[in-house]
């Protein structure tokens, strides 16, 4: 897919616990969300801005991190999605791919925004280069025989660095997802760490496609303590969950099957 010119969102908070794991709750204290709801919508690529966020950030062999800061892998399904609109509003959200991807992050403390973690130039996002149809997006889809996987080797060690998910345990997916897509993309206002979404939109043109991240997992023990080091392999990997060993594949480097593989080398 070319992606130069589509729209990019996260979703945070859409995983039950990475937000504590990774430090960030405090900087929600003041968005109030119904029980089990997503915080909020965040963007971190946006390529009419005139900001930091315009830079093209995805890249499927290579994470570049910044120095002096603290980058966490943030292994995530991406899924690529059709927008209409009505009134200046978005009417649908249709997902129709899914893709292994890495919402780096920075761990940032005095950031305003969640954006100003997200975006620091090329390769500082990974996607998969294999995109995976999505026959229907509900209990029933494809989507929902596929688990989530990431691991970190270093110096020659093999690392989970994110627990080993299935998608179907995200904390809003299928249809209510759609639906809380639809009404933060149309209501969410600038407030603490988010932004007005409706606004981003109305400057790119009401874009007819977007990528949405749809949230990173919960750490494993390493991924919880270690920040990412150049040189360190990164592997994301979205497998059918029956299917596959996916950390034997791995280990044998064996990146084939009907998996969306990310595979990157962290360099500074």
């Amino acid at each position: 897919m070319n992606l130069n010119e589509v729209i990019g969102f996260g979703i945070a908070g859409n995983f039950a616990g990475h937000l504590e794991q990774a430090g960030e709750m405090k900087d929600f204290a003041n968005i109030i969300t119904a029980e089990n709801k997503p915080k909020g919508i965040f963007p971190f690529y946006l390529p009419k801005a005139e900001s930091q966020l315009s830079h093209y950030p995805y890249s499927s062999s290579e994470q570049i991190i910044p120095d002096n800061e603290c980058p966490q892998l943030e292994p995530e399904v991406a899924i690529y999605c059709k927008l209409t609109y009505e009134n200046n509003q978005v009417a649908t959200l249709t997902p129709t791919h899914f893709a292994a991807f890495n919402d780096c992050t920075l761990r940032k403390e005095g950031a305003k925004k969640i954006s100003e973690k997200k975006n620091w130039g090329p390769a500082s996002k990974g996607v998969s280069d294999t995109w995976i149809a999505i026959d229907q997006f509900n209990p029933k889809g494809n989507i929902h025989s596929y688990s989530l996987a990431s691991f970190v080797e270093r110096n020659g060690e093999l690392h989970p660095y994110g627990i080993d998910a299935k998608v179907g345990d995200y904390s809003l997916f299928n249809q209510d997802l759609i639906e809380w897509l639809i009404d933060a993309m149309n209501h969410q206002t600038d407030n603490g760490p988010l932004e007005n979404i409706q606004t981003l939109l109305a400057s790119h043109d009401y874009p007819e496609e977007c990528i949405i991240s749809v949230g990173a997992t919960a750490y494993a023990p390493f991924g919880e303590e270690n920040y990412l080091m150049p040189g360190d392999k990164l592997t994301v990997a979205v497998y059918e969950t029956d299917s596959h060993d996916i950390e034997s594949l791995i280990r044998a480097e064996n990146f084939t099957g009907n998996v969306s593989w990310l595979r990157q080398t962290v360099s500074a």
